[in-house]
């Protein structure tokens, strides 16, 4: 399949959005870029949640639709590369390829506007606001995809783990529910000399430590992935003075409701057991984000099946989140990485980098799977 006649638009347009990178819900010249570029083919796009665009090209077949989604925001990162087409936007940067995703799906608009009228009804949602605050839900709940008889629905992300011109994705669980975990222990102040005098929340933190570890070690299975990390703790005043308060935050990460819930019973127990303990107060604060990303297994197989040009890892669950998890609870979802890593070219660094790049052509992959899944969709 010979896609390059896309390339110069597929290079345009991700240069001109990587050079605009707006945080969620504030991606109002992303939202223009796409509207006017969408409009150029013909297409009449709508708005949605705030800054989000979607647009429905109806076909022969009215009673059913594949859907698909890009994401728009960006990060707060300044970035540190050496090109031409650099952020404009101080501290913002489109660190995780979704200046890429955009233009994949523009330059599958295109492809499909070549081939009017459809024969099968397609709907396109570039969505605001992945990283924070998840209007994937907000997409879902307004009713987009049964106003269109969505049948099917599919994501992609742009991935320096996997080579250049391969693709990733698996069966079943994929991405990981995360949970925000931020406490506070408060105990009381007394001179380092003298420590009989205060509550010593240090010591307090440690205990927590070790028994939020035993909630992964045991009571869940080796094979059942779970993930709690503390990343990052303050308190104390002085080098002699007993913390009257310590604060801490992390992350769980599990790819099950059920295990989510189980290990957030757990921390309030054990915090419990600690305030009895050390003789404090620990204030804690557990918040579910997005749930985890279930691949359909229908539509992974059929992938398998149809796909012959494009290499296919299978790849391991990730504990990273993604809200396209949403999706999958309205309509069979599939979410697939785009491999971007290219030793040769330098496109090495991590996602979320101040260095992340990649090489346009990498974008071709995307926009040849998006329309051999169109092309199979029945």
């Amino acid at each position: 399949m010979n896609l390059h006649f896309l390339l110069k638009d597929l290079i345009t347009n991700r240069r001109s959005l990587h050079q605009i990178p707006e945080v969620g819900l504030q991606e109002y010249k992303t939202k223009s870029y796409l509207k006017n570029y969408l409009s150029s083919l013909g297409l009449e796009p709508e708005e949605i949640c705030e800054t989000g665009l979607y647009v429905y090209i109806k076909g022969e077949d009215t009673e059913k639709c594949i859907a698909y989604r890009a994401d728009m925001d960006a990060l707060n990162i300044q970035e540190e590369n050496d090109i031409s087409f650099i952020s404009n936007h101080k501290n913002c940067m489109h660190a995780c390829g979704h200046d890429g995703h955009m233009s994949m799906l523009l330059a599958f608009a295109k492809s499909l506007t070549t081939i009017m009228p459809l024969k099968k009804s397609v709907l396109l949602i570039f969505q605001p606001a992945e990283e924070t605050p998840g209007r994937a839900k907000a997409i879902c709940e307004s009713g987009l995809l049964k106003k269109y008889n969505v049948q099917e629905i599919y994501g992609v992300h742009l991935f320096p783990e996997i080579p250049q011109g391969t693709i990733a994705t698996r069966k079943g669980p994929f991405f990981a529910q995360a949970t925000h975990i931020t406490c506070t222990i408060t105990g009381k102040s007394a001179h380092g000399a003298m420590p009989h005098l205060g509550i010593d929340t240090v010591t307090a933190f440690s205990k927590v430590i070790d028994g939020y570890q035993t909630i992964v070690s045991r009571n869940f299975s080796p094979f059942d992935p779970i993930v709690i990390t503390i990343g990052k703790f303050s308190g104390g005043s002085a080098r002699n003075i007993i913390a009257e308060t310590i604060e801490y935050e992390g992350t769980l990460r599990t790819y099950s409701q059920e295990n989510t819930d189980f290990a957030i019973k757990r921390i309030k127990e054990i915090n419990r057991g600690i305030e009895k303990s050390y003789n404090v107060i620990i204030k804690d604060e557990l918040l579910t984000l997005y749930p985890p990303v279930i691949n359909n297994d229908s539509l992974y197989n059929r992938l398998v099946k149809i796909n012959e040009s494009i290499p296919i890892i299978e790849y391991p669950p990730l504990t990273i989140a993604e809200d396209f998890a949403y999706y999958c609870k309205e309509a069979p979802g599939l979410f697939i990485l785009v491999g971007t890593k290219n030793e040769e070219k330098g496109f090495v660094h991590p996602l979320h980098s101040c260095h992340f790049n990649f090489d346009e052509e990498a974008l071709l992959t995307g926009v040849q799977l998006f329309i051999k899944l169109y092309e199979n969709f029945k």
